[in-house]
């Protein structure tokens, strides 16, 4: 989650949230996506000049909301047949909420006969051209969308509502991978946080959420598909012996690493097999492995086994941490 609490000039937080989720999500590369956005205020003073009275709002709200996923005529026959909404209503319901775009729908809406003429729409209007504005500075407008469909059902939402949607690509078998669809979704909840303060204080707030289990399950479907093996660790360097009684020599060098930055383990074992230490990074994917063993230490070296190749190098003691840095940074 990452929220702005606070009295700020209108739509510089609710822009820089936009951006973080254009960030994140383009960090990710889980391919390509959109963000919609709407704004509470712009829906209902949508639905006041469709005909849609206020106690319909809510729910006339929660079947525009499922257009993501269903045709315009399943949403209208629901509207009309399960909501007793009049079908003159419905229909000018439809002629909006099938627009999306950017500044340039934002302007014809703002000469908009109905929706120029009511207050809060136009409120909503104008805080929207702004957000574009900003969103055209941040450069990430080409992955902004103001699409008036979107209607996030959460009744706390007070101005901005968007949604970060990843768009599908259909895989070589010609199905469609993991039907995932919202990554990612937030808004503007000035009412909420009042709620909990004893002294009624309100304190304007904008935020986003992250679906980081949608996103996992994408990255392992990714991850099973191309068969990589993910690293779960960042170690860079496992420290080993050959032979017995050398845990003191292990204790000495991995306190040696650690000093330097050099991230390392080792086995919590006085005299673990050398074979079970090199299968340890076979398993984790730690790249290296600096063996002690009695003769290094004799000549004052460390046996480095780079573990991919099971090749393996001496290294003289006070060259080893250089040694690590440049093999691990080619990675």
């Amino acid at each position: 989650d990452f929220d702005i609490a606070g009295q700020f000039d209108p739509m510089i937080p609710d822009a820089e949230c936009l951006k973080i989720v254009h960030e994140i999500l383009s960090d990710l590369q889980l391919g390509d996506f959109v963000i919609k956005v709407n704004d509470r205020r712009i829906l209902d003073g949508m639905f006041a000049v469709c005909g849609v009275p206020d106690s319909k709002f809510r729910t006339i709200c929660s079947s525009v909301d499922k257009l993501d996923k269903v045709p315009w005529e399943e949403v209208r026959s629901e509207m009309v047949g399960e909501k007793g909404l009049s079908p003159e209503a419905a229909d000018r319901i439809g002629e909006y909420v099938q627009l999306h775009g950017g500044l340039d729908l934002i302007e014809r809406l703002l000469q908009d006969p109905k929706l120029s003429q009511h207050k809060v729409a136009k409120e909503g209007l104008g805080d929207m051209k702004l957000l574009f504005e900003y969103l055209t500075l941040f450069g990430i407008t080409g992955k902004g969308s103001f699409d008036l469909s979107l209607a996030r059902g959460l009744d706390y939402y007070t101005g901005v509502i968007f949604e970060a949607v990843l768009l599908q690509r259909h895989s070589e078998r010609g199905e469609e991978p993991g039907g995932v669809g919202s990554v990612a979704g937030g808004g503007r909840y000035d009412g909420l946080v009042g709620m909990f303060d004893p002294r009624g204080r309100k304190v304007p707030c904008v935020g986003v959420s992250i679906g980081i289990e949608r996103i996992f399950s994408i990255l392992e479907q990714r991850l099973e598909a191309s068969e990589e093996k993910i690293r779960t660790t960042e170690t860079q360097v496992l420290v080993a012996s050959a032979q017995k009684k050398l845990l003191e020599e292990r204790l000495k060098l991995i306190s040696e690493l650690w000093d330097a930055g050099i991230k390392a383990e080792m086995l919590y074992k006085k005299n673990p097999k050398l074979l079970n230490q090199l299968q340890y990074c076979e398993d984790t994917g730690i790249p290296l492995v600096a063996i002690v063993g009695e003769q290094e230490l004799k000549d004052g070296v460390v046996k480095l086994r780079i573990v991919a190749t099971r090749e393996e190098v001496s290294v003289r003691r006070e060259s080893l941490v250089e040694e690590i840095r440049i093999r691990t940074s080619q990675r």
